[in-house]
């Protein structure tokens, strides 16, 4: 599974609307004959100061690799509901194994609590969900993947940076463009990172002087820590907590993008299952609808969404590091039926057709189409807690 800060090839066509990309500019940034585009990407690192005889190296025997397309177009195990989903990646096997690795490595995850403030069941999700903890990190070819991808059109801004940044850990002796391999989208090592976030935030975990997250848990693990920190992350606070929620909640008030104090959750009957409510704002997240399971998000949990841009994913990666960390499998409820496919697809067009902003047609319940559904939900008089039912479509 890929996963790569700043635009999952999950859920984010972003781009051809970004301002560092004017439509002249992409049209020579990306496309065209690859052997002249790669030409374009040498000429560009010449540029930027590095020299002829590390250009040559770096991209002698490039290729285009075909399957890395095919990959990338591949997606439909997102569509999957979060109960489903979260079923099919959490085993008791890898809850198993986490608890194994982290005391294997105890003094590595409490140097990473200490130093980085992220609790040791985060980065044990992150690693167990993108390589069964090391075991299955990718066979790409990573050089032929960020090229290919940087000269397919459709997310340039997103890879053509990840090239040059992998020939500056190339001329720092740190990547082999004909021997390292990994995910298709380019991500390197255990928890799977991109060359900029390597360089940026890479750690000698294991103190050999050298930076390797193929092979060093420590190297991996801290560098993920530190990339999680750099992005946000707020040392010794929560990220994901499960409730229960009355049946006469105002369930409008629900979503990512409507967070409130604990406080004023539990003043209208909203309960935390294990323990205490942080004092913290946190939204309420209904994955499958009102009669699915409950979360409190509390700010942490917006910082997956820099990793990774799966609502489903990001979902199940941070309910897993709780049941890591101890706490009780969910309560799944018994949540409406969805939709599935092409009847996702469907409404997506039904949306779009009245004016909602629900990205790409794909069949995802992304943020978009939550947000679109919930407030077509409002306009019709139905229960708006932005889950799709038949019913929805049907009234649509």
């Amino acid at each position: 599974m890929t996963v790569f800060r700043s635009a999952s090839v999950l859920a984010c066509a972003l781009a051809l609307s970004s301002p560092a990309f004017s439509t002249s500019a992409l049209a020579q940034a990306c496309g065209g004959g690859f052997s002249q585009f790669v030409d374009g990407l040498k000429s560009e690192a010449l540029s930027k100061g590095h020299s002829a005889s590390a250009v040559d190296g770096f991209f002698a025997g490039v290729r285009q690799d075909p399957a890395v397309l095919r990959a990338d177009q591949r997606q439909g195990v997102f569509q999957m509901p979060f109960v489903d989903f979260a079923r099919r990646l959490i085993s008791q096997n890898r809850i198993d194994n986490g608890k194994a690795n982290q005391r294997r490595y105890s003094e590595i995850f409490d140097r990473m609590q200490r130093d980085y403030g992220v609790s040791p069941g985060v980065l044990l999700a992150f690693w167990a969900f993108e390589t069964d903890y090391g075991q299955v990190q990718g066979d790409f070819n990573t050089l032929n993947a960020l090229v290919t991808l940087s000269h397919d059109c459709r997310r340039p801004e997103l890879f053509r940076p990840q090239v040059f940044a992998a020939l500056e850990l190339y001329e720092k002796g740190s990547f082999d463009p004909r021997t390292t391999t990994g995910a298709w989208a380019g991500e390197i090592g255990m928890v799977q990172m991109l060359p900029e976030d390597i360089l940026t935030n890479g750690v000698d975990g294991d103190g050999d002087g050298k930076v390797t997250l193929k092979t060093s848990a420590p190297d991996a693990l801290l560098s993920g820590a530190n990339m999680l920190r750099d992005l946000g992350w707020r040392a010794g606070e929560p990220w994901l907590q499960e409730v229960t929620v009355p049946s006469d909640l105002d369930w409008s008030l629900t979503g990512l993008d409507q967070p409130r104090p604990t406080s004023e959750w539990e003043a209208m009957g909203v309960k935390v299952r294990e323990g205490r409510a942080a004092d913290l704002p946190a939204a309420l997240i209904l994955p499958q609808g009102r009669k699915g399971p409950a979360f409190f998000a509390y700010p942490n949990f917006n910082v997956y969404f820099e990793w990774n841009k799966s609502f489903v994913y990001v979902l199940t990666a941070a309910y897993f590091a709780n049941r890591l960390e101890g706490s009780a499998v969910f309560d799944a409820g018994n949540p409406e039926p969805g939709l599935e496919g092409e009847e996702m697809k469907q409404l997506q067009r039904k949306l779009q057709a009245r004016g909602y902003d629900v990205g790409e047609i794909d069949g995802i319940l992304g943020s978009g189409t939550r947000n679109a559904v919930q407030e077509v939900q409002k306009e019709l008089g139905m229960p708006a807690d932005a889950w799709p039912t038949r019913e929805l479509l049907n009234r649509l």
